[in-house]
């Protein structure tokens, strides 16, 4: 059995507790460690190794520049690079009712590339193997069963009987965070209704390193490229269709697939199990109490459409780190309710920009009366020629 060491059990100890083990997780305990505070990430079950034998993971994720940046840093993009993934440098989005369209390209930035589609696992997997060179104690299994905030430091009680204390305390225990729950911070946003339909196919045509969006009455289908030539397959649909979706027989599912991406990479000639996964919007209505902050999936989830939910919680990572580095050089206790309103503020106000805004457009593209899928093509048409405002767009995306 793990057990906590009893230098971590009295006093002070930890400058920082991370809760959860995901990408966002691993990542802002491994940036925290690497920035000089004490770190320990408190998992319940270690990720599924990685092994480049395996079939790709049916969970990707579009890395943006800024999230690269951020891996960079953290000294493990060469490896997630060199195993497995997919540089894309195009981007065509285009609408199913009015064939309405628009492209981003990475020459127009004078950029090389718009991101990386990479496996969920892969990214996760490569953190964890980095965390105990780093310096991060890895406390897993383990559950935190409650928690006290004293007037220097928070003791976590586990699951197992032990005790932890740390200075702060960060969530990152995905969208249902019970950790939250216990904070007293409450979430607002929406049921989507729908699910996410994701498989893995192979094509006709190749993928081209382009990511492939078509809008469509019933919600985004997205193709994103893979690294060995297939494409990944992100189909958002209200829950009976998605069940229904996924029940067809393989032929039927590729048959369906072809006609609903407009046949756009010529016929679907292949396609993994599909799996499913329900969409909401959901927003903490704070990201702070008494040294205590959230980050990634527990903090915010948004609807896939935009690809940006990893994306927005590494961004949450690089300021938390920036902003305990800065309170540290300026001689701060690093937790004090200031600092980490700083964080709060900064974090909140821009993942609720993106948040909403990715939901005012699955709501405009959700739009079926004749006149407004007529404004909704004009608009898109207009937009394709604005080259300002595309850049502006795709820098936003970039994290820029």
């Amino acid at each position: 059995m793990r057990t906590v060491p009893s230098s971590l059990r009295r006093g002070p100890g930890l400058d920082v507790a991370v809760v959860g083990g995901g990408m966002v997780g691993a990542a802002a305990a491994l940036a925290l460690s690497r920035a000089g505070f004490s770190t320990a990430l408190l998992e319940a079950r270690p990720p599924a190794a990685w092994n480049a034998s395996d079939d790709v993971d049916l969970r990707v994720v579009g890395l943006a520049p800024s999230s690269i940046a951020l891996l960079q840093e953290l000294g493990v993009w060469t490896a997630i690079r060199e195993a497995r993934a997919c540089p894309y440098s195009h981007m065509h989005v285009w609408d199913a009712e009015n064939g309405a369209a628009i492209d981003f390209d990475a020459a127009d930035e004078a950029r090389d590339l718009l991101g990386y589609i990479v496996e969920n696992n892969l990214v996760q997997w490569t953190l964890w193997q980095s965390l105990e060179a780093a310096g991060v104690r890895r406390l897993c299994p383990a559950t935190v069963k409650d928690y006290e905030v004293r007037s220097d430091r928070v003791m976590l009680e586990l699951a197992d009987g032990e005790s932890v204390a740390v200075r702060l305390l960060v969530a990152a225990d995905g969208a249902g965070s019970p950790l939250r729950e216990r904070a007293g911070i409450a979430t607002r946003g929406r049921d989507y209704a729908q699910r996410a339909v994701v498989a893995h196919v192979t094509t006709e045509r190749p993928h081209a390193r382009t990511a492939w969006q078509r809008f469509l009455p019933t919600g985004p289908l997205a193709l994103l490229p893979l690294a060995d030539g297939r494409s990944s397959v992100v189909w958002s649909l209200p829950e009976a269709e998605a069940r229904r979706v996924q029940s067809l027989d393989d032929q039927a599912f590729l048959n369906e697939l072809g006609i609903a991406s407009d046949f756009r990479l010529g016929r679907i000639t292949a396609a993994t199990p599909r799996v499913a996964f329900p969409l909401k919007l959901q927003l903490a209505d704070t990201y702070q109490a008494e040294r205590f902050v959230l980050l990634g999936d527990a903090a915010h989830t948004v609807h896939p459409l935009a690809g940006q939910g990893v994306n927005l919680g590494l961004r949450d990572v690089a300021e938390l780190r920036d902003t305990l580095v800065e309170a540290r050089e300026q001689g701060r206790d690093m937790a004090e309710a200031h600092v980490l309103r700083r964080y709060a503020r900064r974090r909140r106000s821009a993942d609720t920009l993106d948040a909403y805004g990715f939901d005012t457009l699955a709501r405009i593209y959700s739009w079926q009366s004749t006149p407004l899928v007529a404004a909704r093509g004009l608009g898109v048409r207009i937009l394709d020629r604005l080259a300002p405002l595309k850049r502006r767009l795709a820098a936003h995306a970039a994290g820029r």
